[in-house]
């Protein structure tokens, strides 16, 4: 899930097509567009005599027919999911049983905090065979692909690196139409900047197949620009409450989102209460009884 971009036109983005990418890559796209998933889903096929299906996506019947008309009758090694967003996992149970597949991948999510609830937007019903620890590997012919943690925008999201293309399904942690919405109590910035440095360190990474948007040719270049944008926003944080004393985190959200649709603040809210709590650990930012934030 992401935010702030106005998809394209829905005619220039067929779904249910099986779409080339690269020799080993293809992507069906789920007919979900919003504003927080942009043209919708996009579920990718690595292989070519037996595949792997990356994010399967909504628990959609017209996508998941149009996976099974992707695969057309080859072998499934893997169903695997870079996290567990109703708009990622929930239609990997389905199409295990259609094809027999093992589900592997991001550990299962569930949240137990007595604070505001984050994970509305969580499928709860996933049940992985086998879950990949970071650099845990799923092969089948002529390609393999391992797993890289890179927690943040979800506690147990992966990226999954083929190393044969040089390329990393970055699932919602990068995404070339948009940043990522960080929101706790799950979703953390601390979490998000370290595995964004993480990334940058990866320099076999030629291009990034994210589940939202276009192919990302030059990544490192984006990365070290997603990481300068959310210094910057960090920055908009800390001057607005040097000026403006302690203050509540939807007058913030009015000022630094001029612009934005107002049905996505609830969301940037929550992007800015990840950047507070952030602050917050690094003895910089403290909240109030009241829920105003101050700085010290």
């Amino acid at each position: 899930m992401a935010l702030m971009a106005t998809p394209p036109d829905p005619a220039d983005m067929p779904t249910g097509l099986l779409m080339p990418c690269s020799p080993l890559v293809a992507r069906v796209l789920a007919p979900n567009p919003s504003p927080f998933t942009y043209t919708g889903t996009q579920s990718y096929l690595v292989g070519v005599s037996d595949v792997a299906v990356i994010d399967p996506g909504p628990d959609d019947d017209a996508h998941i027919d149009a996976l099974v008309a992707a695969i057309a009758g080859r072998r499934v090694a893997a169903i695997l999911c870079t996290h567990t967003h109703r708009d990622h996992s929930p239609a990997a149970a389905p199409l295990a049983a259609l094809t027999g597949a093992p589900v592997i991948g991001c550990a299962p999510l569930t949240l137990d905090d007595d604070g505001p609830r984050a994970d509305a937007a969580f499928d709860a019903d996933y049940r992985p065979d086998d879950v990949l620890a970071d650099c845990g590997m799923v092969a089948g012919e002529g390609w393999s692909l391992s797993a890289v943690a890179t927690p943040g925008h979800t506690s147990n999201h992966l990226c999954f690196a083929l190393e044969q293309e040089g390329a990393l399904f970055t699932g919602d942690h990068v995404m070339g139409w948009s940043t990522s919405v960080i929101s706790p109590p799950d979703g953390d910035m601390t979490a998000y900047m370290a595995s964004m440095g993480k990334l940058l360190e990866r320099e076999e990474d030629r291009v990034y197949y994210a589940a939202h948007g276009d192919p990302i040719d030059n990544p490192r270049r984006l990365v070290r620009g997603m990481m300068g944008h959310r210094k910057q926003r960090e920055g908009q944080i800390l001057r607005f409450l040097e000026r403006n004393g302690a203050s509540m985190i939807p007058d913030m959200v009015v000022e630094m989102y001029r612009g934005v649709d107002p049905r996505l603040h609830g969301a940037a809210g929550r992007s800015v209460l990840a950047h507070l709590l952030d602050l917050r650990g690094r003895g910089v930012a403290q909240p109030l009884d009241d829920g105003r934030w101050r700085l010290g």
